[in-house]
């Protein structure tokens, strides 16, 4: 038996301990600090504020759908939360996430191996005498960590699963809209139906005292044919109203998961339009910053851009690690744990260091760099294009309501023209032509008001969806994260996804870059 090893275990002793003591020693790259958006860019208040229909204080948005007061709409918004195709994409994303940091922090533990064989040989110089010959290997390597480049990748990564769970609450930020948008639209078109139906029944009545007149010589033929005419149209606007009612309910069916048709039963009757209420809780733009995740989520990525940076520049140094190998061999057909070859080595050593590549590392640095810049901006438009979601929602909401009041008023003052025009018809006191204009008016204006009622929900359901509605903030801070939670070390990242920050701060005590050359 003969046995080896290098280098001896007086020397590997001190140069690993050395080594060991270094590993946490610095992480090179940009540290993450919070951006700051430029003056201005956050108001104290929103402009449409000065409405008496909105009050400034913080707004308990979380399950916005509750001030319809619609229990229906209400029981598919919490079957959609369970069932919808989408949100669970886009939790299976998250579970991805999750492993991919598991997998960046098991890069500090050591990788250990195992190999090994047996087989029968024969040699001629030996006439063909057959022996047995066995072997057994074992390998060990731990990289350490002097140059913090597992440690950013780490901060990457959790940065990129935290920006996942933001994708999973703005997938259900938009889901919940849509589903109350689609509901709103049911209701709309059923009652859209209603009003139409009714008038064509009025204009059914007036078609047939109009024939009689005409039978009787006391109205033209003229007439007689216009008012077909009218009928015939009142009816061709009927099948539009059901295409869209039909739509609108197939999506809901989808939206919480299911067949198209599957709520076709539960919605067949009609229903009310939701009605919104008369004061609306708004917060302040600031607000938006914690609320909105679209925000929070590229807010997440930029601070994993910002670690990828120190990725790269890690490819500046040296690796250092320690390693080992045992192996074991026998050729005389006995155990491997008796008399054999062994031989193990165990010591210290340096990886792989460029030290030239025609500038290509520096070059992939600068990379990484503009990608930050990119997030970066990416953020702000993010910003800004959730204060102008809200500043647009809130206009609209105060406009869709005057519009509201307006057509309502109009609708009366039709519906009774009509009453008054019908009655003066019947009694020869007014021309048809009179009678036909306040028909007309009064089916216009009745599909306006419904489908003006509809608009009007549906533009406080984007108000809600704009101001980042359906979740709260103090929710996500206080659910446990496993990725975080499991292993973290001092040089882990502790970024949390209502840290904003801003990827040009400063960098971190590093020792200096060596040349490459």
């Amino acid at each position: 038996m003969t046995t080896q090893f290098h280098p001896p275990r007086s020397s590997f002793v001190p140069a690993s301990v050395a080594i060991a003591l270094f590993v946490t020693s610095c992480k090179v790259g940009p540290d993450y600090v919070e951006p700051v958006l430029e003056d201005g860019v956050i108001d104290e208040a929103f402009s449409a504020l000065d409405d008496p229909s909105f009050t400034p204080d913080a707004a308990d948005i979380a399950d916005w759908w509750t001030v319809f007061n619609d229990p229906v709409l209400t029981s598919i918004i919490e079957r959609a939360q369970e069932g919808n195709k989408d949100l669970k994409v886009a939790l299976a994303r998250v579970e991805e996430a999750r492993v991919r940091v598991d997998i960046a922090k098991g890069a500090r533990l050591p990788v250990l191996s195992l190999g090994g064989g047996a087989a029968i040989s024969s040699n001629q110089f030996t006439r063909f005498e057959t022996e047995t010959v066995s072997s057994l290997k074992a390998e060990a390597s731990w990289e350490l960590d002097v140059f913090g480049r597992i440690a950013r990748q780490i901060e990457s990564d959790q940065a990129g699963f935290e920006a996942s769970e933001e994708d999973v609450r703005d997938v259900q930020v938009s889901l919940l809209a849509e589903v109350a948008r689609s509901y709103i639209a049911v209701r709309a078109f059923q009652m859209q139906l209603q009003s139409a139906e009714k008038n064509l029944a009025s204009q059914k009545t007036i078609l047939e005292l109009t024939r009689s007149r005409a039978a009787n010589g006391i109205s033209s033929d003229l007439d007689l044919a216009r008012s077909m005419s009218l009928y015939a149209a009142s009816e061709a606007a009927l099948p539009p109203l059901r295409v869209g009612l039909e739509q609108a309910i197939n999506l809901l069916g989808v939206l919480i998961g299911k067949n198209p048709t599957a709520l076709q039963g539960e919605l067949a009757a009609p229903g009310p339009i939701p009605v919104p209420p008369g004061e609306v809780t708004v917060g302040v733009p600031a607000d938006l910053l914690r609320q909105r995740p679209d925000i929070r989520a590229a807010e997440r990525r930029l601070a994993a851009q910002t670690a990828r940076v120190g990725v790269a520049t890690a490819d500046l140094y040296p690796t250092f690690g320690i390693g080992g190998s045992l192996s074991v061999g026998n050729s005389a057909g006995g155990s491997l744990l008796g008399a054999g070859d062994t031989a193990y080595t165990v010591g210290p050593g340096i990886g792989n260091w460029t030290l030239f590549s025609g500038g290509r590392i520096r070059d992939l640095i600068k990379v990484e760099d503009l990608r930050v810049e990119q997030a970066l901006l990416r953020y702000e438009s993010t910003v800004l294009n959730a204060l102008l979601e809200v500043e647009t929602s809130l206009a609209a909401f105060t406009q869709q309501g005057d519009r509201v009041g307006a057509l309502g008023r109009a609708s009366s003052a039709s519906t009774e023209a009509l009453q008054l025009a019908t009655g003066l018809y019947e009694q020869g006191l007014v021309d048809y032509e009179q009678l036909l204009d306040v028909q007309r008016d009064l089916l216009k204006q009745d599909i306006e008001l419904f489908s003006a009622q509809g608009d009007a929900a549906t533009s406080l359901v984007q108000l809600y969806r704009a101001m980042g509605g359906g979740w709260t903030p103090e929710q996500a801070d206080l659910e446990e994260d496993p990725a975080a939670s499991e292993g973290a070390g001092e040089d882990e990242v502790e970024a949390s996804p209502d840290a904003p920050g801003d990827p040009t701060a400063g960098a971190p005590a590093a020792p200096p870059k060596p040349e490459e050359k």
